[in-house]
Order: C-alpha cells, then structure tokens, then sequence
C-alpha cells in the first residue's frame, strides 16, 4: 500500500506545513547561505522549526532540503555534501515526527536544480536524473516517508526528477507546481497539462504551491479539481501573500487570517493536502488548522 495515499484516504483532509526559509531568515541565514547546510551545522535550529509546525497541527513536515541536489548546492562550493546535508535534514525530522503526540508523515523535499535543460540549457535529462537520484538516496536512508517533488516549472525536469527518485527508492511521490505566469508555469505549462502529464508518469499526488498568493492558487486547483481522475489526490501550498520590502526585510501580506480563509476555500474544492509555502510559520499553520476544523 502507497503509505502516502493511505495517510490521505484516511482523514477528511491533511494540514500540511509552511515555510522553512522565511524560518531560517528570521533566526540568521542570509540570502547567499545553503539553508541545507544548517541540518549539520544548526541541527538545534531545525528541529525546533520542524516542532513548531507540528506543534501548530502539522500532520506532514518537510525536510529541509530543497536545494539538496549538488546543483543548488553546488552555488555555495558544497557539491559534496549532498549525502551529509540530506541524510541530516531527513532523520531530524524523523525524529521529530516520531516524538510528535499526532501522526506525522515526513515529506523528503526536492526543489529544481536552478538549471535550464538541455536544449535550452546546458544540463541534459540524464545528468538531472542522476543528481535527483543521489539526493533521494541519502532523503530515503534518512527515514522519509514519501518525496515531495516541488516549486517545478518545466516538465522535463519534474520527469527527471521522478526517474531519478524511481532509481534510488520504491517510497510514494508527490509533485507541485508553480503557475505564477499568468496562469500557466514560467515555463509556460497549464494546470491540464500537468495533471495529464503527471498522471501518465503514475503520479497520484499532485497540485500547486509558492506563487503569487491564495487567489492564484485556488484558481489553480480549481482548473486541476475540474479535469482531475478520480483517483487523484490534490494538494496545495500557497505563498502567504505576495513579499513587500518593509523596514529593509522582506516581509509577505498575507496574515493568519488571509490563510486560514484560504484553507477553508481549499477544503471546498476536495482538496486533500493543505499547507502553505513562503512566507509562512507556525502562525499560519494553526490558524488554518482551527479554521479547517471548525469549518
């Protein structure tokens, strides 16, 4: 059994978590920093941010390693880290969910590789697949419970990414999006196409997250909810609001409130995994939980 699906099926809905980079950025890190390499050098840190969502209902946290793949990595000269900094992120979790008084599933995160594929860049498929593959090694031996595929804008990166985890372990996936271009990804990609795409790559778990906000990404949903096969199992994870530079820190409009809103309208159109994206922190989380209980 897909533990995965069978943690979905088995609650109305799930309430996912919300941001760790605004997280890391209130406690220190600056912009030019790998947040991954705090699962080593911090470990205090992360975990206590992994314990406040689920402290504020989190049924599902995420490791910290969107950038984990030697690509991103490689932007700070810590290529050869990928095993250390994502075993690290993945069995910090582990332990936090293991002593969480809820059920918690543990998310192993795989962001894009900042790369443009060949032919329009100068990363082929297969190099991809194989970066994905060894960050997915080390997130599998660290104790994740499915992969989340997520911020993708390109197809054939998301396809790469699926092939490569498929290489390294048999553990469920679920992918996200972003369509912050007018509806559509940066790279030009509709919510049907994805869905359909998706689909036929025997993906089961699939939706939206970041982007501009929850009016965008209920638009999304609403396109994905429409066309879907009843077999599909959506999910979304809003930015809080759109980011303002305020008092030299960036800083996201979207309240508690805004978001909580925004999981009720979630919950409404049969969406099954509700959580949040930048922006976001423990706040919001329990904001949207008390709503998506009382509503």
């Amino acid at each position: 059994m897909n533990k995965l699906i069978q943690f979905l099926s088995a609650h109305p809905f799930i309430l996912g978590d919300g941001a760790m980079g605004t997280m890391l950025q209130q406690v220190g890190l600056t912009t030019g920093g790998a947040p991954e390499e705090w699962n080593v050098a911090r470990p205090d840190v992360i975990m206590e941010i992994y314990q406040g969502y689920v402290a504020a209902g989190a049924q599902i946290i995420t490791t910290n390693s969107f950038g984990g793949t030697r690509y991103r990595l490689g932007r700070e000269n810590l290529q050869d880290h990928v095993a250390e900094f994502n075993l690290a992120a993945a069995r910090l979790a582990r332990k936090v969910a293991a002593a969480a008084d809820h059920e918690v599933l543990v998310a192993g995160d795989i962001g894009p590789t900042g790369e443009i594929l060949f032919p329009l860049g100068t990363v082929t498929a297969e190099e991809a697949r194989d970066a994905f593959t060894e960050q997915a090694a080390a997130l599998a031996e660290g104790g994740v419970d499915f992969f989340l595929i997520e911020t993708m804008s390109a197809l054939d990166e998301v396809q790469a990414a699926i092939e490569g985890i498929r290489a390294a372990s048999d553990l469920p996936i679920a992918v996200t999006m972003t369509f912050d271009t007018r509806g559509r990804t940066m790279m030009g990609v509709k919510p049907a196409q994805a869905v359909q795409a998706l689909y036929d790559w025997g993906i089961r778990v699939m939706g939206a997250n970041c982007g501009n906000g929850p009016a965008e990404t209920e638009a999304t949903l609403a396109q994905m909810a429409a066309i879907k096969p009843a077999d599909v199992y959506l999910m979304a994870q809003s930015n809080a609001g759109l980011p303002k530079y305020v008092d030299k820190k960036i800083r996201y409009d979207g309240t508690p409130e805004v978001m909580a809103a925004y999981a009720l309208r979630m919950k409404e159109l049969g969406v099954s995994y509700i959580g949040a994206c930048c922006g976001s922190t423990p706040e919001h989380i329990a904001a949207m939980r008390q709503a998506l209980e009382q509503g």
